[in-house]
């Protein structure tokens, strides 16, 4: 081959900065899901936590992690992509390792004993006669941790998303996107199979050391391989002018007089519907995600008696996520929309997350079914869960089909934010409606379901175990919480469309 043809042969190094966010996503849902896979067979046995413990705790979270993404977006917006990311990993992993010595403070606060191995904190906390005490301040070392954890957490999808806006074009984007967005399911894939026996052989405080040292190693990479296209040396030109032909196409319409690209201010971004239709998306769905994320190991154990480190429960989460993987069809949906039937990306991507938003539909019958076989409720929300994920990589990449580079992260934020605060109050609700559902209450200082022996012993109760179209206890408590979850998608999109029924790009003046 004539080194003429060589040098004209479009490189594709693009790919290679997807697999790296690919990876980064992967490793931020595995830090998340060591909480999910351990609290209620490992930590909660040691704290005494209730499900509304566990609810604050990850509640607050998605707070932290709302409020966190509002400032991340314009963070990376102003220190730039490959900064950005790397306190936002750095500061995450960090966050996820605290985790582990949340058991040897609680110790020192409630017996004075410090300077204490693991094993020994455990001990020590077995003696302690306050539970409440215990239990109130473990709550609040989580939380602190789980505060640092969402700070960091909070870069990763302002960072991705804008990255993916540097080298890709708008039609590839939510393609991109899908395929980095994929690493959730992997990383939730990995995280049943290691996690619990981590937690089992090590304890679960090797769990949160091991899993959180694994973003330091992947900040190595980041250093070594991201560097912006036009000044990458392994992006050669036939590769930029592919990633640029926006700009490119844009340029020539203006008589090649190629425009500057102006920062939108802050507060303005919030005068825009574009702004609201993402962020509102963003407030009804992302909750839905996280409420998967979070309690399907806790269902599992409350439902059908299968704790996280069964080979049986271990099966169902890994094909749950097995199934989510389909969801990188979600950006070839659109993809096929605009090249096939010529739609611009924003109906194509559009008419896309219609498709979508009705497969969480399926979510009705994850209770119903569960009688039969716990099978039917593990497929269902995988299928749900594949459906979000697909529903999301769309979501994002409206932000690049309607506002330009330098706003991306700064809505991405935006959005989360909204995200987060439905996250949290599906998160919060939930733990507080399946220990109402379930008739839990704290006698004594401990979590305890009612009886009718408790009940004539004089402890103080409201009501019992909830009765609701025909299920009964907690098992009515997840059907409310998949009944919402199954409208969801639908609610979204209906009101995303009225905001922005068509095409509208923003234009800086």
């Amino acid at each position: 081959m004539s080194s003429d043809s060589s040098a004209s042969k479009m490189t594709n190094y693009r790919w290679a900065i997807t697999s790296l966010l690919f990876f980064s996503v992967a490793i931020n849902y595995m830090d998340r899901q060591v909480l999910s896979l351990t609290w209620k067979d490992f930590i909660a046995p040691e704290f005494h936590w209730t499900n509304n413990d566990y609810g604050t705790i990850t509640g607050l979270f998605s707070i932290f992690y709302a409020v966190s993404l509002l400032f991340a977006g314009r963070f990376v917006d102003w220190i730039d992509t490959r900064k950005g990311f790397l306190w936002a990993i750095g500061v995450w992993s960090a966050g996820a390792v605290l985790h582990a010595f949340c058991g040897i403070a609680t110790s020192g606060i409630t017996a004075g004993k410090w300077f204490v191995g693991f094993e020994e904190a455990r001990n020590i906390i077995g003696t302690v006669d306050d539970i409440g005490m215990v239990t109130t301040v473990s709550v609040t070392l989580f939380i602190f941790a789980r505060f640092v954890l969402a700070l960091g957490e909070a870069g990763n999808f302002p960072a991705a998303i804008k990255t993916t806006a540097e080298f890709f074009p708008k039609k590839d984007r939510a393609f991109s996107t899908s395929i980095f967005n994929s690493g959730a399911q992997v990383g939730a894939l990995a995280a049943p199979i290691t996690i619990p026996a981590i937690a089992a052989k090590y304890g679960w405080e090797m769990a949160f050391i091991v899993i959180g040292a694994i973003g330091f190693i992947w900040m190595g990479f980041w250093i070594f391989m991201y560097k912006k296209p036009d000044r990458h040396p392994l992006v050669n030109k036939a590769e930029l002018d592919y990633i640029n032909q926006d700009t490119i196409a844009e340029t020539k319409a203006n008589n090649n007089v190629e425009k500057p690209e102006k920062k939108i201010p802050f507060l303005q971004t919030f005068k825009y519907r574009q702004t609201w239709a993402f962020a509102f998306g963003k407030f009804m769905t992302d909750g839905v995600w996280w409420f998967y994320l979070f309690w399907t190991p806790a269902y599992l154990s409350d439902v059908y008696g299968l704790t996280s480190d069964t080979t049986m429960a271990k099966i169902l989460i890994f094909v749950l996520y097995a199934i989510v993987m389909l969801s990188i069809i979600g950006g070839w949906l659109p993809k096929y929309f605009v090249d096939k039937l010529g739609m611009n990306p924003y109906a194509g991507r559009m008419r896309a997350m219609l498709i979508f938003a009705f497969f969480p539909l399926l979510a009705l019958l994850a209770q119903p079914l569960g009688h039969t076989s716990y099978w039917f409720p593990v497929i269902i929300i995988g299928i749900a869960a594949a459906a979000h994920q697909a529903w999301s990589a769309n979501l994002f990449s409206t932000i690049g089909d309607m506002f330009p580079k330098s706003a991306i992260a700064t809505i991405t934020g935006i959005g989360g934010m909204a995200g987060g605060i439905g996250a949290f109050i599906i998160n919060k609700g939930s733990g507080v409606l399946f220990d109402f559902a379930s008739g839990t209450t704290m006698v004594d200082g401990q979590a305890a379901v009612m009886t009718k022996e408790l009940l004539a012993s004089g402890a103080q109760y409201l009501t019992g175990p909830m009765n609701f179209f025909g299920f009964e206890g907690i098992r009515a408590g997840y059907f409310i919480i998949f009944c919402i979850c199954a409208v969801a998608y639908l609610i979204g999109w209906v009101v995303m469309k009225l905001l922005v029924p068509k095409y509208r790009p923003i234009v800086i003046d």
